[in-house]
């Protein structure tokens, strides 16, 4: 299995040993039977980093909004939603996402569950992206068959995409250092 990193634009200061993605076109997703899923929390516990500068409501409405563009950059791919919120269920139901609910795991099982369900749902590849990235576009060209893709965050810290085939036993780890520990993984 090949594993892919994508950039942060802009891109981060060191990328050394990291193959570049190329852009893909829409042949080569007629192979795979991929979905977007994005893990959400709480909007009354969105973006908590900027509470000194947004009041709660304000935060709440910015993660609507980024979660919004997410979803517009994944379109005309399925899309899930993986949460334990009710507001953000209803929120991702309004949106026309599958909501899968996941109460009381904690994101990385969340994900790992959620994953486990698109298989049994049929789908034999997921692109799990945030809900938190406004500048994101176009995430079918991050699909490649037979490929892990990571996107890191602007530090290579975090990890803000992966896309990976189904049933790789493929373990997600996010937190502070995740994208070194995807990287690992993928490899």
């Amino acid at each position: 299995m090949a594993a892919t990193v994508v950039p942060h634009d802009p891109a981060p200061i060191t990328l050394t040993l990291i193959t570049i993605a190329t852009q893909r076109t829409p042949s080569t997703l007629l192979s795979v039977e991929c979905a977007v899923l994005v893990p959400m929390k709480s909007f009354d516990n969105a973006k908590a980093r900027l509470s000194g500068v947004l009041s709660p409501h304000l935060r709440g409405m910015f993660a609507r909004w980024m979660a919004d563009q997410v979803f517009n950059s994944a379109r005309p791919l399925p899309l899930y939603v993986v949460c334990d919120d009710e507001e953000v269920a209803h929120f991702a139901d309004t949106r026309a996402c599958t909501v899968l609910w996941k109460p009381g795991l904690g994101l990385n099982a969340a994900v790992q569950a959620a994953i486990d369900d698109l298989a049994l749902l049929g789908h034999d590849h997921a692109l799990v992206s945030h809900g938190d990235l406004p500048r994101s576009k176009d995430m079918a060209t991050l699909i490649e068959p037979g490929t892990i893709t990571l996107v890191p965050d602007l530090r290579s810290d975090g990890t803000n995409v992966i896309s990976l085939p189904l049933g790789t036993g493929f373990e997600f780890s996010y937190g502070p250092r995740s994208f070194e520990r995807h990287l690992v993984a993928a490899r």
